[in-house]
């Protein structure tokens, strides 16, 4: 017999900690919240308000250049999408630089990133806009903008809720409100219950919701959000006159009806859209292609508003050819007024995506352009400033906001250097609120509907990534589509619920189906791993190495067992049954055999349980790939040790973490005062295997020593 070289197994001695009871800790939380003292209060106030501390610093000479030319970059392409994105939220245009003007502001003040530009975005008022326009025909509000459709129109529910003949209005806080005053009001409140969501997020410390918001979800939901925007302003670009489909499946019906009423298309608006798009897509094809030499970007937009409006100014093109406009647009602003309550508890369900993804978006880009430009944003600020950037302009008419890529990404290119920035790009849009809004009034809608599917390129261009995606990660991919196609083919909201359950789907699946592995040892070193994955290594005579490369806890402790039974090749229950047939075998051909000889006692046959040469006889659980286990996991643990013992085979752990520990030694695993810890539980997989060598070895002579 070869002789065993023994290696003393690493000494490792466990900390003691000191864990402090949950009362505590909360007496200590207390203590702490409601201690008040100056430096706290001040400390409190400019944690709560970040420019208090920043300002005080600006660098005058060295940061206004950037920060005032990026400022007014920025306001100068706020101003028409501003304009234009009131068509999404389906309120009128100057809403929206209200929305702009207050965003700017709130977030100058209370933002911790210096980059984020934080004001309407696409996504945002497409969802203001199902809302407004869902509680609107819900009013009895006639959705076509010129109350009057054209054609063959597919909603079955369009007409039911009309009010025929004068202008229908509804009493709202005591006031009796038209259909303007309706929109914005639906706006306000629910912006409002956005706000407050976030703020309750905010308090409570709720923002790892958004880690179930995974990159490839939302980058599905975007696109399946752009690819609706772009049919709901399809319309515009026809001027074809059909009120917004209410429900589920907008994208197919809204089609339906678009070449349904095709013969009833507005020429000067398509002749119109065709020259804007093509302008619009030649100017960012050219700012794209020559970045690097453009100092300032090409204010695209801006030119094309101010064409397309006094064009359609001197031209007539609204009276002559019947093309929609914009409408009168008043300068100044409205006095402030209380969301409507009343309209709040319709709306609770609503603005819960809406206030889950503006926060995702904000934290999410202040988070990415920290980083770029090498400095720290505080997340949790980040979500009371979003959450009162909704929750204060609410109150001065505004809708839902959230921080923009494209406007960002603008500003970071622009010398952006603080958040003065936006204070610069408030004003620009309070110049258009105090004297050019009203000449904006001849301004067609299928320009804004251009504006707004032009600004889309990006994210409809990534259909073109699919194939990259599912070569990379198929289950990204696969969960980008699922996302993508809920969000198209059904509604907004339902492809977001629809895209976060599947991807949990998706990692809830792969700890039920993970990968496992037989190890074999790499010669010369005391290296196990995979047999399947790397060449010459050597499985240790008759040691079963297995790895299971997930956390074991209910949900997959059957696939745990059957991945360990296929991979050994022996299952405990199976083989205990068939030795207990062959025992009762063998008791029935004694008898046989002692009566066949006249043997006439009645003394029983006693005879052992027949054992069968197994080609192992120690299992080691390779634990390095379990991050933990509950108690399903530790039971399924304690029955593999109980039913392999049963047919002589040892059952051993190796490079388990301290939770995995912890838990095994709460539950009483390793015996009364942890007493087989030692014979159970290794630091590595070699020193377990050494161990079940000599354990073999020992066992074997005592065997002998017996037989002698």
């Amino acid at each position: 017999m070869e002789e065993v070289t023994k290696v003393p197994p690493p000494v490792l001695e466990r900390r003691v900690r000191q864990r402090q009871t949950t009362v505590s800790v909360l007496k200590s939380k207390l203590k702490h919240g409601v201690n008040c003292s100056v430096p706290k209060v001040r400390s409190t106030l400019t944690g709560f308000f970040p420019v208090v501390r920043w300002l005080p610093k600006y660098k005058l000479k060295e940061y206004v250049l950037g920060d005032l030319m990026s400022g007014v970059i920025v306001g100068i392409i706020l101003v028409p999408q501003a304009i234009a994105y009131c068509l999404l939220a389906g309120v009128p245009p100057i809403y929206g630089l209200y929305t702009s003007f207050y965003a700017n502001i709130i977030y100058f003040l209370m933002g911790t990133s210096r980059h984020v530009s934080v004001g309407i975005f696409s996504l945002m008022s497409l969802m203001v806009g199902q809302v407004v326009n869902k509680e609107m025909f819900l009013a009895g509000f006639d959705l076509n903008e010129d109350s009057k459709a054209s054609g063959l129109v597919l909603n079955a529910s369009l007409g039911s809720n009309l009010t025929i003949g004068s202008p229908h209005s509804v009493e709202l806080m005591g006031v009796q409100c038209g259909k303007e005053c309706y929109s914005i009001s639906i706006a306000a409140a629910l912006t409002f219950m956005v706000g407050v969501y976030q703020l309750l997020m905010a308090v409570f410390r709720l923002g790892f919701v958004s880690v179930y918001l995974s990159s490839p979800m939302l980058d599905g939901f975007a696109t399946g959000a752009s690819f609706t925007i772009l049919t709901v302003q399809a319309k515009y670009l026809l001027g074809i006159k059909i009120p917004r489909h209410q429900g589920y499946g907008t994208v197919v019906v809204t089609w339906f009806n678009i070449f349904a009423n095709i013969h009833n298309t507005n020429l000067c608006d398509l002749i119109t859209s065709a020259i804007c798009i093509s302008i619009l897509v030649a100017g960012k094809e050219i700012q794209e292609r020559y970045k690097d030499r453009l100092k300032i970007p090409f204010p695209t937009e801006l030119i094309i508003v101010a064409g397309a409006t006094l064009a359609s100014h001197f031209g007539d093109l609204n009276s002559k050819y019947g093309s929609s406009v914009s409408g009168h647009i008043p300068t100044g602003f409205i006095p402030p007024q209380v969301p409507s309550f009343t309209l709040m508890p319709r709306l609770a369900l609503d603005a819960i995506p809406l206030a889950v993804i503006s926060f995702a978006f904000t934290v999410s880009l202040s988070e990415m352009f920290a980083k770029k430009n090498g400095y720290t944003v505080r997340p949790n600020q980040e979500m009371l400033a979003i959450s009162f950037c909704n929750i204060i302009p609410s109150f001065f008419h505004c809708f839902t906001t959230s921080a923009a890529l494209a406007k960002t990404m603008v500003k970071d290119s622009t010398g952006c250097q603080t958040q003065i920035s936006s204070l610069i790009s408030a004003l620009v849009v309070l110049l258009v609120l105090l004297f050019f809004a009203p000449y904006f009034y001849a301004l067609q809608k299928c320009v804004l509907a251009c504006i707004i599917i032009v600004s889309l390129r990006g994210a409809l261009r990534k259909f073109k990534d699919v194939p990259a995606k599912l070569r990379a990660s198929r289950d990204d991919g696969i969960v980008w589509l699922v996302a993508m196609f809920a969000t198209t083919l059904i509604s907004v909201e339902i492809g977001l619920v629809i895209g976060v359950v599947f991807s949990m789907i998706c990692v809830i699946y792969k700890t039920q189906n993970p990968k496992v592995s037989l190890l074999g040892k790499a010669s010369d070193v005391d290296l196990y791993e995979d047999v399947e994955e790397y060449k010459n290594l050597m499985p240790p005579p008759r040691v079963q190495i297995f790895r299971f490369q997930a956390p074991l806890y209910y949900a997959n402790k059957d696939s745990f067992l059957r991945s360990l039974y296929k991979a050994v090749g022996v299952e405990p229950f199976l083989e205990l049954t068939k030795r207990r047939k062959e025992e009762k075998k063998a008791k029935e051909m004694s008898s046989k055999q002692i009566k066949a000889n006249g043997d006439k006692s009645n003394g029983e046959v006693v005879i052992g349980l027949v054992e069968r040469e197994l080609d192992f006889h120690t299992i080691v659980l390779d634990c390095s790939a379990i991050p933990f286990i509950d108690s399903t996991g530790m039971a399924t643990f304690e029955g593999l040790v109980k039913e392999y013992g049963e047919i002589r085979v040892n059952v051993l752990l190796a490079n388990c973490n301290t939770s995995v520990i912890d838990l095994l030694q709460k539950g009483q695993f390793f015996g009364k005062n942890d007493k087989d810890m030692s014979s159970r539980l290794f630091h590595t997989v070699h020193a377990a295997v050494l161990h079940a060598k000599d354990s073999y070895a020992a066992a074997e002579s005592r065997s002998e020593d017996s037989g002698v």
